[in-house]
């Protein structure tokens, strides 16, 4: 079996569809997991529900998720993000908004447990340092676990000779590695809005009799997308983020 693993959707259809069509090629939609934020930001948090429930995804809930249906205040979000979601929780019908509503915050698949944020704090904590993993690591309860929340395609090995208690890699477009005895961390990047100065939508596959996880980069139309959002009247900077990948 093959997984498709996707975060930080965003409400950005352009980019969801070219990562599931790029899926399907590799034989890895009998499965999507998904790590949360499938809405706020973008202009097509509908569509984007819809195409994750059509293809049964596993999902856990983002901050922006649970932000667009009045369950976490906006009071630490920046304006611009405030003021999609505000946007966004207009757009969502009542069964989108008990979708949303219905999403556990830590799941576990097999050998993996999957979280938008850490173990430590789901929602909210960005995994960035080593200091943020430990603490996430000491609650792993399996082997390998799949964060999203930064937008950043990352692996982190629990590494005990290690002063830092692990070692932190990017990871690049094609990077595939094997899971082994070491416990992992794995961030996909983001569907909708990579933050690593590369515009082009980030997905895993996660191939179970290989036991390899490959990491993609996908181009996708950012022009309609934009042109989406010009029409919405959302943010500029949000508009022009994504041609920058930041």
């Amino acid at each position: 079996m093959r997984v498709a693993i996707v975060a930080d959707v965003h409400s950005n259809l352009e980019a969801l569809e070219a990562v599931l069509h790029h899926a399907e090629g590799e034989g890895a939609l009998e499965q999507v997991w998904c790590l949360g934020d499938i809405v706020g930001y973008g202009p097509d948090p509908s569509p984007c529900l819809a195409l994750l429930r059509q293809y049964g995804a596993v999902c856990v809930p983002g901050n922006h998720d649970v932000a667009a249906i009045g369950l976490l205040p906006t009071d630490d979000f920046n304006p611009d993000a405030a003021v999609a979601n505000a946007w966004t929780a207009r757009q969502l019908a009542p069964d989108e908004r008990l979708y949303l509503e219905n999403l556990v915050h830590v799941i576990r698949q097999g050998d993996f447990t999957l979280v938008h944020g850490s173990l430590r704090w789901p929602i909210w904590e960005y995994l960035y340092s080593p200091e943020v993993a430990q603490a996430h690591l000491q609650r792993q309860e399996t082997p390998f676990s799949l964060v999203g929340h930064t937008h950043v395609p990352l692996l982190v090995v629990e590494d005990e000779r290690s002063p830092e208690g692990c070692q932190m890699y990017y990871l690049e477009d094609g990077t595939a590695f094997k899971l082994g005895d070491q416990r992992l961390i794995i961030n996909p990047g983001g569907v909708g809005q990579p933050r690593d100065g590369d515009p082009r939508a980030a997905y895993a596959v996660y191939d179970d009799e290989a036991l390899t996880i490959t990491l993609y980069r996908l181009e996708y139309d950012i022009a309609a997308t934009q042109q989406k959002m010009v029409a919405a009247g959302l943010p500029r900077w949000l508009i022009r983020r994504l041609s920058l990948g930041r």
